[in-house]
C-alpha cells in the first residue's frame, strides 16, 4: 500500500480540534482509495513558546523535508505578542522550504452562505495564486532613530524576474490544467508601483505570448479587483498576484465564499514539501467547546490529497463537503450555530466519502 508521510502541526486554540476532523476525513478517503497517511505530530505553537521560548528550531525544518506534505491547524495565542509565532513559525517554514505559491481555491458550496445578492455556486468558483516568499514580506528595509520625532521606517517591495516568472508559470499551468474559462488575471498596481508592477505586467505578457497562447491574458489593478470580486466574481477563473496584495484579496474572497469557516489554502513548493491549512485563526475563545467549524480544515486536507497526486480521493472530499452542506443538517457556517458540533460535522463528512 502506498504510504505518504505527513508532518502534522495542530497548533493552538481550536487548531487541534479542527485538525482531528481533517485527519478523520482524510483517513476515510485514504481507506476508500487504497493508500495510507502516516502522521508525525509536532507541538510547535504558543504553548511550547510560552514554556520554552522556542518557536521553530532549524532541526525541525530538516525533519519536515523528509515528509511528503505538512498539515497545519492554526497558530496564535492572546498571551503571545503578534508577529512572534507568525514570523518564527509560519514565515520561517514558507521561506526555508521555499513554499513559493500560496494557493487559494474560492468556491461557494451553497448560495445562502454568500453575502452577495443573487450569487449562486456557479458564480463563485475561482483560484487565487499568490506569490508567497517575495515582495514586501521579506523584510527588506529598516528603522532610523526609532521613537524619535523624526523616525523613518522603510519596508521595500522587492522582486527578481526568476521569482516572478516561477509564480506566473505555476498560474498559467494551473489555468491550463483547470480548463474552465482559460483566463489568467494578473492583479497588481502598475499605475503607481511603476517598477515592480511593470516587471509583473511585462513578465505576464511575455510568458503568455510565448508559452501559453491558449490562455487569455487579463489584468486588474488591486483596488479594481477588490471591487470586482464583489460585483462580478463569475468573471474570474485563475488570479495571480504578488504577496501583499494576495494576502488582502484572499480575505475578500474568503467572505464571498461563505467566510473563514470554509476557506482553505496551501503553501506550495511544486518541487518540494507543501503545507496545507485553513485560513481562519486559532479562535481561542472557542477552544474545547466542540463548536468551531472544521470544514475549512477538511477542505485543506482535500487540497493536500490533490497535491500528493490522489485526485480521486481529493474529489471525494470536495463532493462530501458539498453533500454535507447541502444536506440540511448544517444550519450555518458560524461557530456555535452550525446545528452540529465540530466532531459531528467531521463524522458526517467522513461518512459521505
Amino acid at each position: 500500500m502506498k504510504t505518504y508521510r505527513i508532518a502534522l502541526l495542530p497548533g493552538d486554540g481550536t487548531g487541534p480540534e479542527i485538525t482531528r476532523e481533517a485527519v478523520k476525513v482524510c483517513n476515510a478517503a485514504a481507506d476508500k482509495f487504497g493508500f495510507k497517511l502516516d502522521y508525525t505530530h509536532y507541538d510547535f505553537g504558543s504553548e511550547r513558546y510560552l514554556r520554552t521560548g522556542e518557536t521553530l528550531p532549524d532541526s525541525a525544518l530538516d525533519e519536515f523535508r523528509r515528509h511528503q506534505a505538512m498539515y497545519l491547524g492554526a497558530i496564535g495565542h492572546p498571551d503571545v505578542k503578534p508577529g512572534i509565532l507568525e514570523v518564527g513559525i509560519l514565515l520561517k517554514i514558507r521561506f526555508a522550504l521555499d513554499q513559493y505559491i500560496n494557493l487559494r481555491p474560492v468556491k461557494l458550496y451553497r448560495a445562502e452562505d454568500c453575502p452577495l445578492k443573487d450569487k449562486k455556486p456557479e458564480d463563485v468558483d475561482f483560484i487565487v495564486v499568490r506569490e508567497n516568499t517575495g515582495g514586501i514580506y521579506t523584510g527588506v528595509g529598516g528603522v532610523v532613530q526609532k521613537g524619535a520625532g523624526i523616525e523613518v521606517a522603510t519596508q521595500v517591495m522587492q522582486y527578481t524576474r526568476p521569482v516572478v516568472d516561477r509564480c506566473l508559470r505555476y498560474a498559467y499551468e494551473y489555468a491550463r490544467r483547470r480548463n474552465r474559462q482559460k483566463r489568467l488575471t494578473l492583479v497588481h498596481k502598475c499605475n503607481v508601483l511603476t517598477h515592480c508592477g511593470d516587471l509583473w505586467v511585462r513578465a505576464h505578457q511575455e510568458m503568455g505570448d510565448r508559452d501559453f497562447p491558449d490562455i487569455e491574458q487579463d489584468y486588474n489593478h488591486v483596488d479594481a479587483a477588490s471591487m470586482w470580486f464583489i460585483k462580478q466574481p463569475e468573471w474570474y477563473d485563475v488570479v495571480v498576484t504578488e504577496n501583499l496584495f494576495g494576502d488582502i484579496i484572499t480575505d475578500i474572497a474568503a467572505m464571498i465564499q461563505g467566510g473563514l469557516g470554509v476557506a482553505a489554502g496551501g503553501n506550495i513548493n511544486p518541487e518540494g514539501v507543501s503545507m496545507f491549512e485553513c485560513m481562519g485563526g486559532s479562535a481561542p475563545k472557542y477552544t474545547g467547546k466542540n463548536v468551531i467549524n472544521p470544514i475549512a480544515a477538511i477542505a485543506a486536507g482535500g487540497m493536500m490529497l490533490e497535491t500528493l497526486g490522489e485526485d480521486a480521493a481529493a474529489q471525494a472530499v470536495d463532493l462530501a463537503i458539498n453533500q454535507a452542506l447541502n444536506g440540511g443538517q448544517i444550519k450555518s457556517l458560524a461557530a456555535g450555530r452550525m446545528g452540529l458540533g465540530t466532531a459531528e460535522v467531521g463524522d458526517l463528512i467522513a461518512s459521505l466519502i
